[in-house]
C-alpha cells in the first residue's frame, strides 16, 4: 500500500514537471519604466488576462535533442484590451516546440492599466525588455542570440510588428540586461493590425492611443510607415473573409517591406476568419503552420545547432 502511495505522488510530481511553465518576470523589483508605482494584481477570466500586475513570460523549451536554438516571443492578441494567452499563446507555444524552438508568451501590459504614465508605451517596453532577456540568458537556454524572432496574432501582431520596426530604445533601466539588442532577428505576423488609418481596426487603435488620438500619434503607430532597412525578415498570413481585422493591414505592411527590399512571405487565404488558428482552420486555410515553418528553414532558423 505504501508503495502504490509513492507511485502516485512520484506520477502527480511527474505530471506538474512536464504541464507547468516557469513565469519570469522582466523587470529588476523597483525598476520598471513608465510606472507610477501602483500594486496591481493580474486580473484573469476566461482564459484571458485583463489586467497585467506583474509583466513577464511563461518559457516553453523543447527538449535538449531538438532544440534548433532559435527562439521565439509571441504577443497573445486581444485587442490590447485583454491578453488571450492560451489559444494566441500557450497552444502556439507548444507548437514552436515540436520544431525545436524556444517560446516566450509575452504577458505585457496593456494600455488601460490605471498604472502607466504613458500608455502607448507599456506593452513595447516589455515586448523590448523580453527579447533583450532572452539574448541575455541565450547561453544559458541554449539559444543563438541571431535566432530570436517576434510573433503575434491580431492586436498582439501590431505588437509584434511594432517590435521589429520600432528603432528607439524606450526600455533601457540600469542593468546589464539592457545592454543588449531589443531588435528581433524574424517576424511571425497572424491576422495582424499593422495600421491606424483607413483600414484600422477601431478597438485597438481606441485602447493602444486613447479615444483622441494626434495625427502624429496615429502616423507613428500605423507600421506600414515604420519599415526601414533593418526591419527583420517577415511572414505574414491573413484571411480574406477577415471581417475583424481588413486584409489590407497585411498587404500595406507586405508593400512596405517589399520597398524597402526585407524578405517577406504573404499568404492571403479565401477563408479562416479573423485570427487564423492553429488547427482545424478550413481549406487551404490548414496549410499555414505548415508554410511558416518550411519559412523559417528557407531563412536558415531552424539549421542544427553547432
Amino acid at each position: 500500500m505504501r508503495t502504490i502511495g509513492l507511485l502516485i505522488i512520484l506520477l502527480i510530481i511527474s505530471e506538474n514537471y512536464v504541464t507547468a511553465q516557469d513565469f519570469i518576470p522582466l523587470w529588476p523589483a523597483g525598476n520598471m519604466p513608465n510606472t507610477k508605482g501602483m500594486a496591481l494584481q493580474d486580473s484573469i477570466a476566461n482564459e484571458r488576462v485583463y489586467r497585467v500586475g506583474t509583466p513577464g513570460m511563461y518559457a516553453f523549451f523543447p527538449s535538449a535533442q531538438e532544440n534548433k536554438g532559435a527562439a521565439v516571443v509571441i504577443c497573445p492578441g486581444g485587442g490590447y484590451e485583454r491578453l488571450a494567452y492560451v489559444i494566441s499563446g500557450w497552444q502556439l507555444a507548444k507548437w514552436f516546440n515540436t520544431m525545436g524552438i524556444s517560446a516566450f508568451v509575452l504577458n505585457y501590459r496593456l494600455p488601460n492599466s490605471p498604472d502607466l504614465k504613458q500608455r502607448e508605451l507599456g506593452p513595447l517596453q516589455d515586448a523590448q525588455r523580453a527579447i533583450r532577456f532572452i539574448r541575455a540568458n541565450a547561453k544559458k537556454w541554449g539559444i543563438r542570440p541571431d535566432r530570436i524572432g517576434s510573433m503575434g496574432s491580431s492586436a498582439g501582431g501590431h505588437l509584434a510588428a511594432l517590435l521589429a520596426t520600432n528603432t528607439t530604445d524606450v526600455s533601457a533601466v540600469s542593468d546589464s540586461i539592457s545592454r543588449q539588442s531589443f531588435r528581433p532577428d524574424f517576424a511571425l505576423l497572424i491576422s495582424p493590425v499593422i495600421t491606424m488609418g483607413q483600414y484600422a481596426h477601431a478597438g485597438s487603435r481606441k485602447n493602444l492611443l486613447g479615444p483622441n488620438p494626434s495625427i502624429d500619434l496615429l502616423k507613428t503607430y500605423s507600421l506600414e510607415n515604420a519599415v526601414t532597412t533593418t526591419t527583420p525578415p517577415c511572414f505574414l498570413t491573413h484571411a480574406y473573409n477577415d471581417t475583424v481585422v481588413d486584409q489590407r493591414n497585411s498587404l500595406l505592411f507586405y508593400q512596405a517591406l517589399i520597398d524597402k527590399k526585407i524578405p517577406a512571405s504573404l499568404h492571403i487565404f479565401p477563408q479562416g476568419g479573423h485570427a487564423i488558428a492553429l488547427r482545424n482552420n478550413p481549406g487551404s486555410t490548414q496549410q499555414w503552420t505548415t508554410l511558416c515553418e518550411s519559412w523559417l528553414r528557407e531563412m536558415n532558423l531552424l539549421t542544427d545547432v553547432k
